[in-house]
Formats: C-alpha cells, sequence, structure tokens
C-alpha cells in the first residue's frame, strides 16, 4: 500500500482535550526527553513496588510429633498469620454463584501413598457484611491455627514422609481484595515402625470441616408456578438494536461521511493487479480495525469494573455525575462552542504506521481513522458505555462490537458493491446542520443522568416539571433550528427550506409540544421510564386502581399490615435511577388486570441503590434471600417472611407477570 492516505483532511485534529476555536493552529506542545526519562523512571520505580509488596498472609506447619508408626494418627498445627487490616474467607463460605461471590478457601493434604486420609479442623469464623461483595461472608483475621489431622497407611514405608498443605485464598480489606492465590506449606516426619505413641488430641473451640459445606450457592428458590422472567434476553436485545442504530446515526457525522469517498476511492485506485478483489480485502482488514478498537475500549471497561461494578455503578452518583460532565463536554463542542482534539503525534504515528503497506497497515488505518473520528463519534460511544453501566457484564463489550460494526459498515458494502460511490449525497451544509441537531439532543440526554443524581441523593431538585420542561426547550431549540427561526452555524439567511428539515423540525417540534401534558399530571407512555416519577398522591401518579399504594423502604410495616389484612407481600427490589424500575411501575402496573391482581398484596418498595442506610438493608435482604442484587426484582412473602415466589427483570407481557402474581398468591 502506498502512503498519502488523506488524514489531513480531517479537519487537523490535534492537542489533547478541550480547544477553543481561537487556538487551533498552534503547534502542541512536546514531551521532552528529560522528561519521558523522568515518566519512564517514576512507571518503572511503580512497578519495583508492587513486585516489592510483602505477602499479608504466612503459613506455617508443624506436625505433632517428629516420628510416626505406620497405622498411627497423628495431627499438624497449620498455623495462619494475617497482617492487618487484611482478612481471609471460611473454608465454609458459600462458593461463587452466578452473581459471583468471594473465593472460598481451600485446605488440603498432598495425595501421597503412605497417607490413607485426614481430616481438617477449622477455627470458628467471624460473620459480618463484606462492603466488596454486599453480601454476608465468614472471615479469618489476625493468628487462626488449623489442624490437620492425618491417619497413615498401615503399609506407609519406612524412612521420610514429607507433608504438603495445599492452600487457595483470597485476601481482602474494607476497599479491596487481592487475586486468589494458591500457596503450600511443608513439614517433615519419619515414619518408623519402633514410633512412639502420638497423641491426637483437637484443641477446643476447633470445628470439623465436611466438605459437603461447600456447595456452590444455590439461585433463589423457585416455588411451583413462578413464572420464568424474559425481561433481561429482551433488555440486551434492545440495547444491541440501539447500539447498531447509534453506529448507523454515527455514519452521517462531519467526521465520518465525507471520509468514506476518500478512504473508498483509496482502496480502489490502490496498485498492485489485486484490483476488486484486493480493495475487498483492505475494506474488511480496515473493518476489523474499528472494530477491535471500539470493542476493545468495551473490553477495557467491563474489565476494569468487574462483574460486580459494571451492574452496581449504573446508579452510582458520582458515576452519573461523571457521565453529565462529559456529555456536556460534548455537547458545547458539537454546538460549536471548542473543537474536543486527540493529540496530533499520536494521529500522526499511526498515520506514518498505517503507510507502511500490507495487512497491518490497513488495520491500523482503521484504528487512525476511529481515533480521528472521536470528536463527532464520542456522544453516541458515551452514551452507549453509559447506557451499560448497569446491565451485564458483557453488554459493553457487545454494546461496542454492534456500534463499530455499524459505523463500518458502509466502507464493507462499498467494497462489494463500489458503483453506489458516485450515487452518495455530497458533503456539505446538512453536516453541520447534523451536528447542530446532534448538540442539542446530547443536552437533552444529559438530563437524564444528571436526574439520577438527583434522585439517588434525594435533593429533589430536577423535579419532574422541571425535568420536562427542560426538554420542551431543548427539543423545540433544534426545531426551530431547522426551520430558519434559529440562526446558528448550517444554515445561511437566504437559504429555502427543504422539505426534509421541514419535516424533521416538525417532528422535534410536535415532540417538544407532547411533553407539556406531562407536566400537568399527564402520562408519557413509555418516556416515563426516562423520566422522574411524579409525586405519590398526584394525579398521575395514581393511575390503577385505589388500592395500588406502595409503601416504601418499610418490609416489617408491610408484613405486620399482611398480618392485619390476611394477605400477602409483594416486594418490588427497585431503584431511584433504575430505567426498567419506572418502566414497570409506569406502563405495566396500572394496567387494569394487573390494577386487580396487585389489590391482592400489601405493595411496599424496597429502594436498594441509595446512598442510605434503608437502602444498604435493603440490598443486603435481597442479596441473602434471592442471591441476586440486580433489580427490578419482585417478590412475594406470606405474612410468616417466607418467600412464596420471585419475578427477575422487566416483562412488557402483562400476561406473564398476572400469572406470576396470581400463582404466588393462591393458597394462604
Amino acid at each position: 500500500m502506498q502512503s498519502g492516505w488523506p488524514l489531513s483532511r480531517l479537519r487537523n485534529t490535534s492537542t489533547i482535550g478541550l480547544r477553543s476555536k481561537s487556538s487551533v493552529g498552534r503547534p502542541a506542545p512536546q514531551t521532552t526527553p528529560k522528561s519521558s526519562r523522568l515518566l519512564a523512571l517514576a512507571l518503572l520505580s511503580t512497578l519495583c513496588a508492587f513486585g516489592q509488596r510483602p505477602t499479608p498472609a504466612t503459613w506455617t506447619l508443624t506436625p505433632s510429633s517428629p516420628r510416626v508408626a505406620p497405622g498411627s494418627t497423628f495431627t499438624a498445627e497449620l498455623k495462619l498469620k494475617l497482617q492487618e487490616p487484611w482478612h481471609m474467607y471460611s473454608l465454609t463460605t458459600p462458593k461463587p454463584g452466578p452473581t459471583g461471590g468471594p473465593t472460598t478457601t481451600t485446605v488440603k493434604l498432598a495425595e501421597s501413598p503412605a497417607i490413607a486420609k485426614f481430616d481438617i479442623w477449622t477455627p470458628k469464623p467471624v460473620r459480618h457484611f463484606d462492603p466488596n461483595f454486599n453480601l454476608d461472608t465468614e472471615t479469618y483475621s489476625g493468628e487462626k491455627t488449623f489442624v490437620v489431622q492425618v491417619e497413615l497407611a498401615k503399609d506407609a514405608p519406612a524412612g521420610p514422609l514429607e507433608l504438603t498443605a495445599q492452600m487457595r485464598y483470597q485476601l481482602c480489606t474494607e476497599k479491596e481484595c487481592l487475586p486468589p492465590k494458591k500457596v503450600t506449606a511443608i513439614a517433615k516426619v519419619e515414619v518408623a515402625a519402633n514410633a512412639a505413641a502420638t497423641k491426637s488430641d483437637i484443641p477446643a473451640g476447633l470445628v470439623k470441616f465436611e466438605p459437603a459445606a461447600t456447595a456452590p450457592t444455590p439461585a433463589a428458590a423457585t416455588p411451583a408456578g413462578q413464572a420464568p422472567a424474559g425481561g433481561q434476553k429482551q433488555d440486551l436485545g434492545s440495547f444491541l438494536l440501539l447500539a447498531f442504530g447509534f453506529g448507523l446515526a454515527a455514519i452521517f457525522t462531519p467526521c465520518v461521511f465525507p471520509m468514506i469517498p476518500i478512504t473508498m476511492s483509496f482502496f480502489l485506485n490502490q496498485q498492485g493487479g489485486g484490483g476488486r478483489r484486493q480493495a475487498l480485502t483492505q475494506a474488511i482488514v480496515f473493518c476489523l480495525g474499528i472494530v477491535v478498537l471500539f470493542t476493545g475500549i468495551g473490553f477495557g471497561l467491563s474489565a476494569a469494573l468487574g462483574p460486580f461494578a459494571v451492574v452496581q455503578l449504573g446508579s452510582n452518583p458520582w458515576v452519573n455525575g461523571l457521565i453529565c460532565l462529559v456529555f456536556f463536554a460534548f455537547g458545547l463542542s458539537l454546538l460549536g462552542a471548542f473543537e474536543i482534539t486527540l493529540p496530533t503525534g499520536l494521529l500522526t504515528k499511526l498515520n506514518i504506521a498505517s503507510n507502511q503497506g500490507g495487512i497491518v497497515g490497513t488495520l491500523l488505518m482503521g484504528l487512525t481513522f476511529s481515533l480521528a473520528s472521536f470528536a463527532c463519534i464520542g456522544p453516541f460511544m458515551g452514551t452507549l458505555l453509559a447506557a451499560s453501566v448497569g446491565g451485564d457484564k458483557m453488554q459493553p463489550i457487545l454494546g461496542m462490537l454492534a456500534f463499530s460494526s455499524a459505523l463500518s459498515s458502509p466502507f464493507f458494502l462499498l467494497a462489494l458493491f463500489p458503483s453506489f460511490l458516485k450515487k452518495m449525497p455530497r458533503s456539505g451544509g446538512w453536516m453541520a446542520r447534523v451536528k447542530i441537531v446532534l448538540g442539542f439532543l446530547v443536552m437533552a440526554a444529559l438530563l437524564k443522568y444528571l436526574s439520577n443524581v438527583d434522585q439517588v441523593l434525594q435533593l429533589g431538585l430536577l423535579t419532574r416539571e422541571r425535568f420536562l420542561a427542560l426538554w420542551v426547550v431543548l427539543f423545540a431549540l433544534p426545531g426551530l433550528y431547522l426551520l430558519g427561526f434559529l440562526r446558528m452555524e448550517g444554515i445561511r439567511a437566504d437559504e429555502d427550506v427543504t422539505p426534509s428539515r421541514l419535516l424533521v423540525g416538525i417532528a422535534l417540534l410536535g415532540f417538544a409540544l407532547s411533553l407539556i401534558p406531562g407536566m400537568n399530571g399527564g402520562r408519557l407512555g413509555e418516556l416515563e421510564a426516562y423520566i422522574p416519577a411524579p409525586p405519590e398522591g398526584s394525579a398521575s401518579s395514581s393511575t390503577g386502581t385505589t388500592s395500588s399504594k406502595w409503601m416504601k423502604n418499610d418490609f416489617d410495616g408491610a408484613i405486620a399490615k399482611a398480618k392485619a389484612e390476611n394477605k400477602k407481600v409483594l416486594v418490588a427490589f427497585t431503584g431511584y435511577a433504575c430505567t426498567n424500575c419506572h418502566w414497570m411501575k409506569a406502563n405495566m402496573f396500572p394496567r387494569p388486570e394487573i390494577a386487580e391482581a396487585l389489590g391482592n398484596f400489601v405493595l411496599v418498595e424496597l429502594y436498594t441503590d441509595g446512598t442510605d442506610a434503608a437502602s444498604e438493608q435493603n440490598q443486603q435482604r435481597q442479596d441473602n434471600l434471592f442471591k441476586t442484587v440486580a433489580i427490578p426484582y419482585y417478590a412475594i412473602f406470606d405474612a410468616e417472611q417466607q418467600p412464596k415466589g420471585s419475578y427477575a427483570g422487566l416483562t412488557k407481557d402483562p400476561q406473564e407477570f398476572l400469572k406470576f402474581l396470581n400463582s404466588s398468591s393462591s393458597g394462604s
């Protein structure tokens, strides 16, 4: 492949971070060799510090007697010494289930023909709540002594015998956990027929470990008649469809669309005799570079957060606040306040590498294209990553895979059908208009995450009326802009309104006007999942039967009321920032048949994503009973606090949810 791929056509994105328009053209500051050496030295020192970190746990194995007879039973003390503030999980800690959990400690002796059997005696662990896993755990800390009771084989050969204790464990503090680790402790005894009798007494306070106690944590019981939870798969499918749609929409941004014919012409005009087949191969590799970068970002997010954090950070007010700041920067950039750019040096190095030819060069070209387009596709990518936080741990990876596949699809399709290049619309003012409209929409999306912060912290500042008023403005402004009533970049004063501008502008204004009834108590259907709920007791919150009144964070009060009214309790484990929870309450529960069934229960909502003690207690209750902290999660209890059925996730099938309510409420 020859050099000359025209990255310079991308408006020369240069210095890192935010750059005002007045600074365009200034040279980017270069890192001096001295600073590079200092940075390398700092990194090396950090790595050395990690490499020299002392081991927080030490094990020693000491037999009760140095000489033992064949067929005899003796003991060996296995001493554990843990540094503060580390703790280790017990041998009876349940093994991690589908939702994860701490690593169960294992202790055993290495196999030997001289050993007939052995038993492990353990000290009593301390049971307490572990913030790392949001559940009750059994742990050891400080100095503990285990006892290994060994029975030798009657035909054990005389001579030295090596006892090898094998341990696998995980250490944690209140703030962090180390990866699981395997270690051994070794002791030697002499096997002799004339050895004196050995003592095999077990010290008081130790308990014999039964391997059956480490059976995997069972999933929540599924009583007869419980409806299956189908909402999880539906949510993933909708998310992937959204991701693919975002990828298609990103194609029409000013950073991407102009590069499609330029890049394809570059592929098709390459010399080398490969013709159309070579162009198709290059296009496939180019697309692979795009997919690798974005899928790698999703994988990095999933790996960095882990399976627990991906699920729980969706309602974290600090995370949502950071998302708001990122969206605010993207929105201002799209509206023309400044440019979000990447380092010139990074793009230049990638461009030089991509011009070296071959598969690697084309792959790097795809990476360079993706990075150079960041200013325009960043809002789409940020929205998807923000939406994936709070879902399954694979959602960031799958979402970015779908997004990048759609984004790269024009290059593949045009390589298959190059004649379509001539039919593509030319770049022009329409792309500037797309950028402005996208800027307003990003600002509207920002409010969703700002609302999450407000609801989780229960500040009450961004009320339903204020939220909808801001949305009315943010959707009306781009409509007025497209219709020519608002002068901004991309539309000349003497330019006529085209049919496409008229259609989109009227649609945006119509949507803005449709939000106004929601400010006065009206219901907004599917949108209710994304906007603050109306205050309890308002006209818009009382849709459905009057009996569908929910208590809040009062499980004991709901049980007492159920006893008095001879009813069962329907518990909704929910969240302030849970979109699916809001959808169920706004669109499923008010349905006549569902509302009638809900009248047979005492209803209570237990919020699990707040920052108060009640939310922590509610989440712990859900995890202890059902081994999951995913929301929404619905459970039916009798008046004796015994769970009778549960339903996980969102469903849009009222008959499915009604079946769950009716089957679990039958009987007393």
